[in-house]
C-alpha cells in the first residue's frame, strides 16, 4: 500500500473489527502530508480558519485525540526482553523448520513452483512447472472441468501445460524476477483453458513472482474481485475511508481521489481538512455527523457540498470504530458522489413546482371562468310561455381538462313581442373565451332592442368580434321568432345548421340564401343573409355547438347523420308537454351523442312551440 511521508503506527490494542473492503487496493498516508505539491487542504492552510464552525470541528477532534491518548496511556505496557533469553517452555536453540511443502501448503493463496531453464549466459530460455501447494489444487478442482488438463507427471514446461498463459504478463514477470532477483508484480493476467466438451474456462488473476533461492514462486489470487470493486467504485462514484484519530493517518480505497476530485499530487485530507473543502452551509451538518459518531457512537450521515478542488455534492455516511470499551479511535466513512443525482432531483423538483404553479394558475383561471359563465348563462324568461314557447338548455364542458369554453346562448322577449333566440361558440377555452362569449352575448342583448333585422344584428356582432382582436373569432346562429306569424328568421355565421324536429322526424334546416356566412371576427364588413322557417305547434328547434357532434377522424355529413338519428331516436315515444319533459329529451340527446365525457364543450338549446301559431306548412 502507498504511504506518505508519515507512516501509520499501531494502536496500543487492536481494533475490534477490520476495515471494510478488505482485499481492495487501499492507500494509507498521514493525513495532510502531501506526496507532491499540495494545496494545504489537510495541513491547516487555506480559507475558513476564522470560521467558528470550523474551529468547533477542530476542537471536537482535538478533544477526541486527548481521550485516545489518555486511554492509551492507562493501558500502555513497555516491551521487554525475557531475562533468561528463553521463550516460555520452548527449549533453547534454533526453532524446528517444517518441510518446504508444508510451508507452501500452509499458505492460503495459490502458489506454483517454477524452475528457470538457463542457457550458458545464465539467461532464462524456458520455465518448468515443478510443483504447487494445496490451495492451487483446490482451486483447480473447483474451477477447471475434469479432463481439461493432462494428468500431472511432475516436471513439465509451464507454457506447454498452459499455452495461453504465454500471452499474459507471466513470461515477462518470470524473466525479470530471475534476472533481477526482486519480486515482480502484482499484475492482472487473464488466460483461458478449453475443456473436452468445448467449454472455455476463463482464468482471471493477480499474479506475482517471488525469487526463492534458485526457484521462482508464481502466486496468483483472484484479481477479478479486486477489479470489480474498483470498477464498481468508478461506475457509481463511491469509496470508503478510515480516519485514524490517534496517529492522524487515513486509509482509503482507490476511489477516494475520484470522489473528492483530488489530483494525485494533492494530500489526502484529514477530517478537519475535509471541513475546509466544503461550503460553509455544510460545516454544521459535518460537525453534527462527526459529533454523533464520536460522542454517541452511532452511524450518521449528511450531504456535503464541496467547493474545493471542484464543486460537487458528496453523500457522507460515517460509523465509529473503537476498541472494546474504549473511545472511538477511527471514523470509518463511505463517500458517494451524488452530484448528478442531486442535480437531476433538483431539476425534477423544480419542474414539479412549476407544474404545480401552472396547475394552480390554471385552476384559478378555470374557477374564474366558471363563475363568470355561471353569471352570464341566462335563465329562461317566464314570459316565454305567454308567447307559446317552451325552452330547455344543456351545457356539458370538455371532460379532459378543467377548462371552460366559449359556448353561449340567449333567449329574450323583445319590446315588439318577438323572441330573440341565439346560440354561439367563441373560439378557444378559458378566461379569454368566456370574456369574448360575454361580450357577444351582452352586445346581442342590447342590439336586439333596436328592432333591426337579424342580418344587421349579425353584422354588428361581427364588428364587435373584429374589434376585439385577431384571435377573437366565434360562430353563431342568430334568430328572431315572430309569434304572430309562426316565423323564425335566422342567420348563420359559420355555425352548424339548426335541426327541426317535427312529427318525431328530425331534419337539418336549409342554410340561408348564399350559404352560411363567415364566422364572427374573421372579415370586417361581412354581410349576412337570413333564412325564414315557418313553425307550427309541437315543432322543436335545436340549436347546438359543434362540440356536440364533431369527432376526430369523422366528417360533417357523418356527424350530422348521427345527430339526426339521435334526435329521432330520443323522440320515438313522443315528448310530453312541459319544460321538464323537453329538458329530459335534450339530456337524452346529449348523452347519446357524447356519452359520459365530451371531447369539446357541448351546448344544446331547444325551443318548442306549444300552440297559438298560424300553420304555414
Amino acid at each position: 500500500m502507498e504511504r506518505g511521508t508519515g507512516n501509520a503506527t499501531e494502536g496500543p490494542r487492536p481494533m475490534r473489527d477490520e476495515p471494510v473492503g478488505a482485499g481492495a487496493p487501499i492507500s494509507t498516508t498521514r493525513a495532510g502530508t502531501a506526496t507532491g505539491a499540495g494545496d494545504g487542504i489537510g495541513d491547516g492552510a487555506g480559507r475558513g480558519e476564522g470560521d467558528p464552525r470550523l474551529q468547533a470541528l477542530e476542537a471536537l477532534l482535538a478533544e477526541q485525540r486527548e481521550e485516545i491518548a489518555r486511554y492509551a496511556a492507562e493501558r500502555s505496557v513497555p516491551a521487554r526482553e525475557p531475562r533468561d533469553g528463553r521463550c516460555g517452555s520452548l527449549p533453547p536453540g534454533p526453532p524446528p523448520v517444517p518441510p518446504a511443502q508444508e510451508l507452501l501448503d500452509a499458505l492460503p493463496i495459490a502458489v506454483m513452483v517454477v524452475v528457470p531453464v538457463l542457457d550458458e549466459r545464465g539467461e532464462a530460455t524456458d520455465f518448468c512447472y515443478v510443483g504447487q501447494n494445496a490451495a492451487t489444487l483446490e482451486h483447480s478442482a473447483r474451477s477447471v472441468p475434469p479432463g481439461t488438463l493432462p494428468p500431472w507427471t511432475g516436471r513439465v514446461p509451464l507454457f506447454e501445460r498452459f499455452p495461453n498463459m504465454a500471452d499474459t504478463p507471466v513470461p515477462r514477470l518470470l524473466t525479470e524476477a530471475q534476472r533481477t532477483g526482486r519480486v515482480q508484480g502484482p499484475e492482472p493476467a487473464e488466460w483461458s483453458l478449453s475443456s473436452p466438451d468445448g467449454l472455455v474456462v476463463r482464468i482471471s488473476s493477480e499474479v506475482r513472482v517471488t525469487p526463492c533461492g534458485g526457484l521462482l514462486l508464481l502466486t496468483w489470487e483472484h484479481g477479478q474481485r479486486t477489479r470489480m470493486e474498483e470498477a464498481a467504485q468508478q461506475l457509481v462514484r463511491v469509496c470508503w475511508a478510515e480516519w485514524n484519530l490517534g496517529d492522524g493517518t487515513v486509509e482509503t480505497s482507490s476511489g477516494l481521489r475520484d470522489v473528492l476530485g483530488l489530483p494525485a499530487s494533492q494530500s489526502l485530507p484529514d477530517l478537519l481538512g475535509l471541513g475546509r473543502m466544503v461550503a460553509p452551509v455544510s460545516l454544521v451538518p459535518l460537525y453534527q455527523v462527526i459529533s454523533d459518531v464520536l460522542a454517541h457512537k452511532r452511524v450518521a450521515e449528511c450531504d456535503l457540498q464541496l467547493v474545493r478542488p471542484s464543486a460537487r455534492i458528496v453523500r457522507f455516511v460515517a460509523e465509529p470504530v473503537r476498541p472494546e470499551h474504549g473511545p472511538v479511535w477511527t471514523v470509518r466513512a463511505v463517500l458517494h458522489d451524488v452530484t448528478d443525482d442531486r442535480y437531476s432531483r433538483a431539476l425534477a423538483e423544480r419542474a414539479v413546482r412549476e407544474a404545480r404553479t401552472q396547475r394552480q394558475r390554471a385552476d384559478m383561471v378555470a374557477e374564474v371562468a366558471e363563475r363568470l359563465r355561471d353569471a352570464v348563462l341566462p335563465r329562461f324568461p317566464a314570459e316565454l310561455a305567454l308567447h307559446g314557447i317552451e325552452a330547455a338548455a344543456v351545457y356539458r364542458p370538455e371532460a379532459n381538462a378543467a377548462r371552460v369554453g366559449g359556448d353561449w346562448y340567449k333567449t329574450r322577449i323583445l319590446p315588439s313581442g318577438q323572441v330573440l333566440i341565439a346560440l354561439g361558440d367563441a373560439r378557444g377555452h378559458g378566461l379569454d373565451a368566456v370574456t369574448l362569449m360575454a361580450k357577444l352575448r351582452y352586445a346581442l342583448a342590447g342590439l336586439a332592442f333596436t328592432g333591426e333585422l337579424v342580418e344587421q344584428l349579425t353584422g354588428w356582432l361581427n364588428m364587435v368580434a373584429c374589434d376585439d382582436g385577431d384571435e377573437s373569432t366565434a360562430t353563431a346562429v342568430i334568430g328572431r321568432y315572430h309569434p304572430d306569424r309562426g316565423l323564425l328568421r335566422w342567420t348563420c355565421a359559420g355555425h352548424p345548421l339548426p335541426v327541426l324536429l317535427r312529427d318525431r322526424r328530425a331534419r337539418l334546416l336549409e342554410a340561408p340564401p348564399g350559404g352560411p356566412g363567415m364566422p364572427l371576427g374573421v372579415l370586417p364588413g361581412e354581410t349576412y343573409t337570413a333564412a325564414e322557417t315557418f313553425l307550427r305547434s309541437g315543432d322543436v328547434v335545436l340549436l347546438y355547438s359543434d362540440g356536440l357532434i364533431e369527432r376526430r377522424g369523422s366528417d360533417l355529413d357523418r356527424d350530422s347523420s348521427r345527430l339526426l338519428e339521435a334526435a329521432d331516436g330520443c323522440a320515438g315515444g313522443g315528448i310530453p308537454a312541459g319544460d321538464d319533459a323537453l329538458d329530459a329529451y335534450v339530456h337524452r340527446v346529449v348523452h347519446q351523442l357524447t356519452g359520459p365525457h365530451t371531447e369539446d364543450d357541448a351546448t344544446v338549446l331547444a325551443i318548442r312551440l306549444t300552440g297559438g301559431v298560424a300553420d304555414h306548412w
